[in-house]
This record gives C-alpha cells, sequence and structure tokens, in this order.
C-alpha cells in the first residue's frame, strides 16, 4: 500500500489570498513528490472558502508538469456539475499531460450551496452521478460510444483524446452509500472513504459494510481496493497539535454548516464559524484521530490499516490556516518517520505480504 496527502486549499478568514493557497498547495505537492508520497489528492469546491480548488483536473495538470513521479487525483471531481462528454476529453487530456499519472476520484457532492448555483438538483445528483460513471467507462474505453439515459443523452461520439491508462485512468469512488460502493465493486474501481470523526469503531463498521456489498455483487471482499482518508497529524509539540486541531474543528463547522443548508455568508463567500450541534470536543477528536506524539500516530494508523485494510491511506495535509512551513515539515515526518515504520509494522500481515515480498526481490 501507499500513502497521499489531501490538499482541501481552505481559506480561513482572508488570512492568506487565494493566489498563495494555489501556490502552497502546488508547493506541498512538489516536495511530496520529492519525498516519495505515492499521490496528492486536490478538493472540488465552489462559491465559498470552505476549497479554493474550483477545478482539480487544471490543478493536476499544472503540478504534472512540476512533479515526476507522484499520482495526482481529483478528490473528487463532483460530477453532476459537469457536462459528461466534456468530462470525459477532459480526463482523458489531464492524464496525457500527466504522463499516466492521473487518479480520477468521482463523487455526487453534498453541498446545496453550489448545485443552486449551478443550476443543478441536488436531489438528482446520485443518480446523475451513477450515469456519468457509465458514460466515464464508455468513452474511456471505446472508439465510438453513445448513451441514452435518464437525465444524459449522446449520440455516437468519438473522443479525440485518449488516456494513457488503458483501458481508463484508475477511477475512485468516493462514498459509503451502499449503491456506489457496488457500482464500484462491479466495475472494479477502488472505493475511497473517510473515517471523519470517528475511530476505529466506524472504520471497523464501514469495512464490514463494503465487505457485505461485495458478496452481494459475487466479489471477494479482500480484492475490493479501498482508500482512505483521515485528518492526522503527528508532532511531539503539543502546541502544534492543539493548533491542527483547532482547524480540523474549523473544517468541520463549514463542512457541517454547507451540508445542512445553516451556512451564513459573512463576506463575499466566507461561512461564518459557529458551534454545531453534536460536534466533538477538541479532547474526544483528539482521543479518536490519529493525532498527537510521533508514537501515538504511529500506533493509531497502523490499527486503521489493519481495521480497514486499505490499498491506500490519504491523510489531510492542510486545513484552516495551518502554518505553511510546518505544513512542509509535517510531511518530512511522515515521508521519513512515520511511513517506514508503518511499513515495517504491517508487511507481514495478509493484505501487504505480498507486496511487500516484490518490494525485497526488486530490490
Amino acid at each position: 500500500m501507499d500513502f497521499g496527502i489531501f490538499i482541501l486549499m481552505q481559506q480561513r478568514n482572508k488570512h492568506k489570498t487565494s493566489y498563495q493557497i494555489l501556490k502552497d498547495a502546488v508547493e506541498q505537492t512538489r516536495v511530496a513528490d520529492e519525498l516519495g508520497f505515492g499521490a496528492a489528492w486536490y478538493a472540488e469546491h465552489h462559491f465559498s472558502n470552505y476549497g479554493m480548488c474550483s477545478s482539480p483536473l487544471t490543478m493536476i495538470a499544472h503540478c504534472a508538469a512540476v512533479t515526476k513521479k507522484i499520482r495526482l487525483g481529483t478528490g473528487i471531481v463532483v460530477a453532476p456539475l459537469y457536462t459528461p462528454a466534456r468530462l470525459i476529453a477532459d480526463v482523458a487530456m489531464v492524464d496525457q499531460l500527466s504522463d499516466g499519472r492521473l487518479n480520477l476520484g468521482i463523487g455526487s457532492g453534498y453541498q446545496q450551496f453550489e448545485f443552486e448555483r449551478f443550476g443543478v438538483s441536488l436531489a438528482e445528483a446520485k443518480d446523475r452521478t451513477l450515469e456519468i460513471i457509465d458514460m466515464l467507462e464508455l468513452g474511456l474505453k471505446e472508439k465510438k460510444f453513445s448513451y441514452d439515459g435518464k437525465y444524459y443523452q449522446q449520440p455516437v461520439s468519438a473522443i479525440s483524446q485518449r488516456a494513457v491508462q488503458q483501458p481508463m485512468p484508475p477511477m475512485w469512488v468516493t462514498s459509503i452509500d451502499p449503491t456506489f460502493i457496488a457500482r464500484a465493486v462491479r466495475g472494479d474501481h477502488h472505493v475511497f472513504v473517510s473515517g471523519g470523526d470517528g475511530g476505529l469503531e466506524k472504520l471497523a463498521s464501514t469495512r464490514a459494510l463494503i465487505d457485505k456489498v461485495a458478496l452481494g455483487e459475487g466479489k471477494d471482499p479482500a480484492k475490493v481496493p479501498v482508500g482512505l482518508l483521515r485528518a492526522a497529524y503527528a508532532s511531539n509539540n503539543k502546541a502544534e497539535v492543539d493548533a491542527y486541531l483547532d482547524c480540523s474543528r474549523y473544517q468541520r463547522r463549514i463542512a457541517v454548516s454547507l451540508k445542512r443548508r445553516t451556512a451564513q455568508i459573512a463576506d463575499d463567500y466566507q461561512v461564518e464559524e459557529g458551534l454545531v450541534e453534536g460536534e466533538p470536543s477538541i479532547e474526544e477528536s483528539r482521543a479518536l484521530l490519529p493525532v498527537g506524539s510521533i508514537d501515538t500516530v504511529i500506533e493509531r494508523v497502523v490499527k486503521e490499516i489493519r481495521t480497514l485494510r486499505p490499498v491506500h491511506y490519504c491523510f489531510q495535509t492542510q486545513m484552516g490556516d495551518f502554518d505553511q512551513p510546518t505544513m512542509l515539515k509535517q510531511l518530512e515526518t511522515w515521508a521519513k518517520i512515520i511511513i517506514p515504520t508503518v511499513q515495517q509494522e504491517i508487511r507481514n500481515d495478509a493484505p501487504y505480504r505480498a507486496e511487500a515480498q516484490r518490494e525485497l526481490a526488486a530490490a
């Protein structure tokens, strides 16, 4: 398995300009590439400071030019906000520009605030996304394709851009909805999930759901590739950990207010931070998340991997107004201490033993 970073490009109270946030994200990606991370992921959001990346595919096209090996992923493309044929062509073109390093994360979205401003019904998002997944498979795999769905119709068409990765770039379906998990399993795609604010109990429940759905589809659950996104931070400096947890709480408050449609816009696109009913305390988050001392984070990450059995573990490197130099130092801590120690710890676990043996033979 490998490790990646997730970059939300959040803007808290305009402490940084959008230009600086984008530059910082590119720098994080470049450093992650140099340190040997497996992937960098970019979120898509619109019309608020929750995330400043309106086009993850554009971000990937740019970052491909300043990196060499790291895979670059959409985390996610909010599918219903796109015209399918245009999305297919853009995906193929970006896969070319990245020399076949694109990870295609797909999701249905959840923020009513965004959907209203695109003139798209959030109530239709799930069904539209399922149709777009169908069309992506057809358009990327076939020389010509057509489609006749409830929401989208495509006359016989040939996409002139062809992806480097064949039959198509790996797709990561981001959801714990059983319908989306089943669709990912049927298509031999990845399932990408977030641990949210939960701990091992939530991850165990998610793994049980994936296994149940896979069995229902007649598939071996052990062969379903799963990715995990976590808010994680390791430091023996408690003040740094506290600052990260504060930013994590800020992010959750904004996300929940947008999801529940209670968000208040204070200034232009700035969402006001406010208490959220039922939110975990800082100390509860400290106990559940892989945050804390370096030894604590290593122990928790190993337990999370053994619980969910992912092929990819992605941690969030940027939220709120967290300091960029400190964040870059965090990447180095993971690359040089945490990841090698975790890999050594799990290398004899059944899901990862064969990979460890291949790496040993290659060396």
